[in-house]
């Protein structure tokens, strides 16, 4: 599997990166600007991601703001509603606005920091299954 982590702590980032490494690589992005920009470089050379991994609160576009642009750029190359990236919105705030703000604005899991390593696999178990990976 190939991963996207979005998180302007470089601790969080290497964290989320070694519970990953035993499912595939990771890309790192410290903000959401950098994140969409990598997002639209790998959809350009067909180097597609399985999961993005997004942090709501970051600085210069957060987590919300990537994934609404991440779901443009998808709309701009052709990718259909349901066959891009799955996204994980990754944050300590774990309050109702914030989760059901990020499934309306198309992320497909949220986890709550810190992240449990079973919840983590169960997630990425079921996405590999659905995709078939």
């Amino acid at each position: 599997m190939k991963f996207l982590v979005v998180d302007d702590d470089l601790i969080n980032r290497r964290l989320l990166g070694a519970l990953l490494s035993k499912y595939g690589e990771s890309d790192f992005a410290v903000n959401g600007e950098e994140a969409t920009r990598f997002y639209q470089r790998n959809l350009e050379s067909k180097q597609y991601y399985d999961v993005v991994f997004l942090d709501i609160m970051m600085p210069e576009m957060n987590g919300h703001e990537a994934l609404k642009r991440m779901r443009e750029i998808e709309n701009e190359f052709g990718v259909h509603l349901g066959h891009g990236a799955e996204v994980v919105m990754v944050s300590a705030l774990g309050d109702r606005r914030n989760v059901l703000s990020a499934f309306s604005e198309g992320c497909e899991y949220y986890l709550v920091k810190p992240i449990d390593q079973a919840k983590l696999d169960e997630m990425l178990l079921q996405i590999k299954e659905e995709r078939g990976l």
